[in-house]
């Protein structure tokens, strides 16, 4: 089984409760879980939040629309997820951190392909970045993430989740390349500053018509060539 495991959590020093913030009317997870549930090759979504009071909210909403959520260690995000990956009997996970609300289902699919295809424990395509950022996603096997559960022993392995695997040459890795190469660009389409958040709120504006998710990484830069004013918005902000 492949299982989708958002990180969320309220916590945020630059922009608080971000994970919640209005977009179009909803929560900014809950735009992000429906994004990814149009992805054909995922057979489970769960959101694995902390157990600290704090993220009750996000608990709520997920009791609320039917999402399965799994509560775990606050500051230790790999236990979490390597807690919420058993709990669900996943072979493999697709991490997706809740603060990319313009991630791409296709470019799921496409990064779930390579890896079913076998021969990597970890397939990416922000090993390096030839996609926006905001649109990232990993795949890699229930055996990685466990063998990093054992022995990732430094705060940034324990709180970043993947660190340990990408950076371990024991682990296979590949990274999946955009067709076009957008590296140069510099495009931020995640969500850690105010800035950022009013830019994804003016895609929203002008993409999500009627409700539907129905719109990807085509179809913003199209609006980005047709308003390049957007952009202004929020390319000042440092990339981390």
């Amino acid at each position: 089984m492949i299982a989708a495991i958002i990180q969320a959590r309220l916590g945020s020093t630059r922009l608080p409760g971000k994970v919640l913030a209005d977009i179009a009317g909803r929560p900014m997870l809950w735009h992000i879980v429906q994004r990814v549930q149009m992805a054909t090759l995922i057979d489970r979504i769960v959101v694995a939040t902390s157990d600290n009071r704090s993220d009750d909210p996000v608990a709520a909403l997920c009791q609320q629309e039917g999402i399965y959520c799994f509560r775990g260690a606050e500051l230790d995000v790999l236990d979490r997820m390597y807690r919420a990956a058993v709990a669900i009997g996943a072979d493999a996970v697709v991490r997706i951190t809740a603060d990319c609300p313009l991630i791409d289902p296709t470019i799921i699919d496409r990064v779930v392909v390579r890896y079913s295809k076998g021969g990597f424990d970890y397939v990416s395509n922000s090993i390096r970045y030839t996609y926006p950022d905001g649109l990232d996603v990993e795949v890699f096997s229930f055996d990685a993430l466990a063998k990093a559960w054992r022995e990732a022993n430094t705060l940034r392995q324990r709180e970043h989740v993947t660190p340990y695997i990408r950076f371990n040459d024991g682990f296979r890795k590949f990274n999946v390349e955009n067709d076009g190469d957008l590296s140069a660009q510099t495009y931020r389409w995640t969500v850690d500053e105010p800035a950022d958040l009013e830019f994804v709120r003016q895609v929203y504006r002008n993409l999500y018509v009627n409700g539907s998710h129905a719109f990807g990484l085509r179809d913003v830069l199209r609006l980005l060539q047709e308003h390049p004013e957007m952009r202004s918005t929020n390319d000042h902000i440092v990339p981390n």
